[in-house]
């Protein structure tokens, strides 16, 4: 009896100590990340890739890392001080997963130095960024210019959970599972023609990883449904739903990007999955 209530304290004592390290722990990562950095405005910096940038303004926000989802305004610039692009005259910041590979080197790499808050200006070399493709209004060989401004992280979007939910197969082999039906059992339906809205997150059968998501850019996309305007298994799937449904769609090869797969993003001969909702159907 004595050595079971040792056993008993000893475990609530060890689980008290145990409390208080992940507090200290937390509390110390707290003040790391709002420590007084060493970085001076106006200064340039060069890292080890060739990249270079110089603050202009430093925030007290929250540090970007790899695996979150950013907010950034920007506006794109090349060296005879063009510009090429700019969130700012769209009035809509640019949001992307960081370090998974869905904007150039540059950006991944640059945008995790910085802050919540913070400005900076970077200067992107071609290795780093399009190389000597042919980016239209951006020559081959290019050097990048980057007015960049950090607006805001959260934490990256994870594919939902489907555990108990069936899994239907069509005959053309797509599979879908219904993850959560409308509310309202008389919103309108996706039909070929019509145009649809969706918010989605992709990502690989094989270790959930992520190549996209527009609810991490917080904007949904809009297409003609039926028009082959995006894949088969998209144009299949969600002619299926209606307007608040939630399906999770398992894509085969066939009716994703086949053998040759997308980008660097997705091999070829994937399986793809795609957590959907229907927003608004016209």
């Amino acid at each position: 009896m004595k050595k079971l209530i040792a056993v008993i304290i000893c475990g609530a004592i060890c689980s008290v100590s145990f409390a208080q390290t992940n507090a200290k722990k937390e509390t110390k990562a707290k003040q790391e990340k709002q420590a007084p950095r060493k970085l001076k405005l106006e200064t340039e910096y060069t890292t080890a890739s060739g990249l270079k940038y110089t603050m202009k303004q430093l925030g007290n926000g929250e540090q970007a890392t790899p695996g979150t989802a950013v907010s950034v305004h920007y506006i794109g610039r090349l060296a005879d001080g063009k510009t090429f692009d700019s969130s700012r005259d769209r009035g809509q910041p640019f949001s992307f997963k960081l370090g998974s590979g869905q904007v150039i080197k540059g950006w991944d790499e640059g945008i995790a130095l910085m802050r919540v808050g913070d400005r900076a200006i970077l200067t992107i070399p071609p290795n780093l960024g399009y190389g000597d493709r042919d980016m239209g209004m951006i020559p081959p060989n290019s050097t990048l210019f980057f007015d960049v401004e950090l607006m805001g992280i959260k934490e990256a979007v994870k594919p939902w959970t489907i555990k108990n939910k069936d899994t239907i197969t069509t005959a053309s082999g797509l599979k879908y599972i219904i993850v959560e039906k409308a509310k309202d059992a008389n919103t309108p339906k996706a039909e070929a023609g019509k145009m649809v809205s969706v918010h989605y997150t992709g990502f690989l059968l094989d270790g959930n990883k992520i190549f996209d998501s527009s609810v991490e850019r917080g904007t949904p996309i809009s297409f003609p449904l039926g028009q082959s305007q995006v894949i088969k298994g998209w144009d299949e799937g969600i002619a299926l739903m209606h307007v608040g449904d939630k399906y999770r769609l398992i894509i085969p090869p066939n009716l994703g990007y086949g053998s040759q797969g997308a980008g660097n993003v997705i091999p070829g001969g994937a399986t793809l999955c795609f957590d959907v909702e229907l927003m608004e159907v016209k």
